[in-house]
């Protein structure tokens, strides 16, 4: 729902929010989850915030939601809920191309700074978020 993309990123102004784009079948995504979760964990100190969007398909949300309970459990995720991907992303990125993942880096201003597209290290996360914070 893009209303409840734009309420996280509004209810995060202020703060350098991590946006990541996920699918349960999307394998560089998962290899890519911990990395983030652990991102938050050392920067949510300074003002650091993640919020995830799985894009898996909405009919989908019971098996969707196990999988992420079992595997990333503190790993708060929003799940796309329109058939069409592009309309859920759009209040973040109209140009978005369905690459996944995909993370957006959004500045405390509530406006995007960087997209990321395909697995990043932490260390690219750790040092694109800290410009952010500087």
């Amino acid at each position: 729902d893009p209303a409840a993309i734009r309420a996280e990123i509004d209810r995060h102004k202020g703060k350098v929010l991590v946006l990541n784009l996920w699918a349960t079948w999307c394998t560089p995504c998962l290899r890519e989850i911990p990395d983030l979760m652990k991102l938050e964990r050392e920067l949510a100190g300074r003002g650091v915030a993640l919020v995830a969007l799985g894009m898996d398909d909405p009919a989908e949300f019971a098996a969707v939601e196990a999988f992420r309970a079992k595997h990333f459990a503190e790993f708060r995720s929003l799940l796309r809920d329109t058939p069409d991907m592009d309309a859920a992303v759009s209040v973040v990125d109209p140009a978005w191309n369905e690459l996944l993942p995909t993370t957006y880096l959004i500045g405390r201003d509530g406006k995007v700074a960087k997209r990321f597209q395909g697995k990043k290290t932490l260390e690219e996360f750790r040092t694109e978020v800290g410009a952010l914070l500087r």
